[in-house]
């Protein structure tokens, strides 16, 4: 067993090295907890590839794995030479430990584990993580860390979003709960939009676009490449990178509250949706359907296919709608859109206003359910 006492500081020192804010993990696994007080009780929890030391993942849910009913915390961490920063530094809390091996740190992965209130002062947290090496590099493809996945109830964590599509289905294999983040294209994915159409994964409780201000490792940032960012009290650089959403398979309250809607002539002559106004409900040339420019102006009273933007996916009520299919692509050629103007398989209509044939930027086709709705 490792003295933990060293990491609570070595994270305040340099809690830089990864991504995740805590009060955004905060603020969406409450969301959850909302919902079910017990989504995580009696649960292991998998942190995977996470770098315990610097994580706010790994501190969020050791400090409150009480509060949560957990039953296992398991953290893993990729060996640094497989990192793409390489100003890495052991932290305190590794070099301190009697396991520190300076040959093993940089082509081993390490284990946190915490299950247990090992310096007993009555309370389990973070100061009772254990750990050790793992025999490979730490890569949540490898066979033990498919191991622990498999002993595991929920997943949790924030990927590279390269490999997002690896990443969700190595999780669906072994058919685990999960909350992870993204890049809100993955919503178009092949292998990701039917699964959100069929409602095996969602989007998590977090309100879609605004990106979300992000950790940036100083070994990858260039300030001359980014127009915006800022400084934290505790040295951290920070920028908001857009479209990150969370997706998940885990329930939350906000996945099930029903939109709120007018009719289309009161949208059309009360709403403030510019485009509405000007142009009114157009239909599509290649596929029977209209479109919707923005979320609300999604009407009550017209109960045909709506092609509705992609933000959508965060209000969506699978009780109020049913998921059509995709306007672009080949995901469109399978529901029958057909080639528009410009040769692709991509929603179009004709502007009234200027007889122009033009493509929405990005739409979902929907359908009303019920008179509820």
């Amino acid at each position: 067993m490792a003295n933990n006492t060293n990491l609570g500081a070595a994270k305040a020192a340099k809690n830089d090295e990864f991504y995740t804010q805590y009060a955004d993990i905060q603020k969406e696994v409450n969301a959850y907890l909302e919902y079910n007080p017990d989504t995580f009780r009696d649960k292991t929890v998998l942190l995977p590839c996470d770098d315990p030391e610097w994580s706010n993942f790994t501190r969020f849910f050791a400090q409150n794995f009480e509060r949560l009913g957990l039953k296992r915390l398991i953290s893993t961490s990729f060996a640094v030479e497989s990192k793409k920063y390489k100003d890495y530094e052991p932290t305190l809390f590794e070099t301190e430990s009697p396991l520190f091996d300076i040959d093993k740190t940089r082509i081993k992965g390490k284990i946190f584990e915490l299950t247990r209130d090992t310096n007993q002062n009555g309370r389990i947290d973070i100061d009772d993580l254990e750990w050790h090496y793992l025999d490979g590099d730490g890569d949540f493809r490898s066979p033990e860390v498919c191991a622990l996945r498999d002993q595991s109830d929920i997943i949790v964590t924030n990927p590279p979003f390269s490999l997002f599509r690896e990443f969700l289905g190595w999780i669906l294999q072994a058919n685990k709960g999960f909350l992870i983040l993204g890049n809100f294209n993955a919503v178009h994915y092949k292998e990701v939009f039917p699964l959100i159409q069929h409602n095996a994964i969602w989007i998590g409780n977090k309100a879609f676009g605004g990106g979300m201000d992000m950790i940036m490792p100083k070994g990858t940032f260039d300030p001359k490449m980014v127009k915006k960012y800022y400084i934290d009290e505790r040295g951290n650089i920070i920028q908001n990178i857009m479209g990150v959403i969370w997706f998940t398979n885990i329930e939350h309250g906000r996945r099930h509250q029903f939109l709120e809607m007018m009719t289309m002539n009161d949208n059309i002559r009360f709403g403030k949706n510019k485009t509405l106004k000007e142009r009114g409900y157009v239909r599509y040339d290649n596929y029977d359907a209209i479109d919707v420019p923005a979320i609300e102006c999604i009407p009550s009273d017209y109960n045909g296919i709506m092609g509705v933007p992609d933000a959508f996916l965060g209000r969506y009520c699978p009780e109020q709608f049913e998921i059509i299919g995709l306007g672009a692509g080949d995901l469109a050629k399978e529901i029958g859109i057909t080639k528009n103007y410009r040769g692709r398989s991509d929603l179009a209509f004709t502007d009234p206003a200027t007889g122009e044939s033009s493509c929405p930027y990005s739409r979902i086709l929907i359908r009303k359910k019920n008179e509820k709705g």
